[in-house]
């Protein structure tokens, strides 16, 4: 459906404000909402109105265009309507988007309300607020190969993860014997989710909401005494202070 934007034409000549009027209604992007023979009588429309288009004509008896332009909102494009050219400059002044000089085609005019239109809806896209990015799902499983079998292991069970040369062993919760995988740890702690693990020694990544006890630069999960190498004790402490412990 082809968006409509409001317009108002003021002119003081009938015939003149006619043909603007036949060429608003012929344009299928513009939406008329009053044609005024003076500016007084666009006065409450003017007001009350949001008018995204004014068709005006320059010369008329009571307020010219020019001074009616300035009583549009600063977002109203203005498209001057006149008989005389000599008002083109006056016109550019007051930052007229359009100039029409009479008598108009309705190529003419089509021309200047294709431009408006243009200019209207890249104002649009300008002030739309970004959409923000589609949140994604909690992570919950990870996938490994183990003794040619592909297993999904649950995110929640693994308590740690022990690094043996070219593969690892994840102990999981509840488990007696870990899984065993030929993968790097390197390439295991990529998929796994920052915000619950951390790496605390080049051998170990641990679960750190099942770091329950820490007595002696060590971790104790299960009975198992997990060693912090320095390089990573930083970190690990400061990623255990925005974790809540499981109990």
């Amino acid at each position: 459906m082809t968006q409509k934007f409001n317009c108002i034409a003021i002119d003081d000549e009938p015939l003149a404000l006619q043909l603007v009027e036949s060429y608003i209604r012929r344009t299928p992007f513009l939406n008329l909402i009053g044609t005024y023979g003076s500016a007084e009588e666009a006065m409450s429309t003017i007001q009350n109105e949001k008018i995204d288009v004014a068709f005006l004509d320059i010369q008329m008896p009571d307020f010219s265009g020019l001074q009616v332009s300035k009583m549009l909102s600063p977002d109203t494009k203005v498209v001057f309507v006149t008989a005389h050219d000599r008002f083109a400059i006056e016109g550019y002044k007051v930052n007229a988007v359009g100039y029409l000089l009479k008598p108009i085609s309705y190529d003419e005019f089509l021309d200047v309300a294709m431009k408006v239109q243009g200019m209207l809806q890249k104002e649009q896209v300008a002030a739309a607020p970004v959409a923000a990015a589609p949140s994604q799902p909690e992570q919950k499983t990870i996938l490994v190969k183990s003794d040619y079998k592909m297993l999904q292991i649950p995110i929640k069970d693994i308590l740690y993860i022990e690094g043996l040369k070219d593969y690892v062993k994840i102990y999981l919760e509840n488990e007696k014997d870990p899984i065993v995988s030929l993968l790097c740890m390197k390439s295991l702690e990529s998929k796994l989710p920052e915000n619950k693990f951390c790496r605390v020694h080049r051998s170990f990544i641990v679960q750190t909401s099942k770091c329950k006890i820490i007595e002696k630069g060590r971790i104790v999960i299960e009975n198992n005494s997990i060693p912090i190498s320095d390089s990573y004790r930083s970190a690990f402490f400061d990623k255990l202070q925005n974790v809540a412990i499981e109990v």
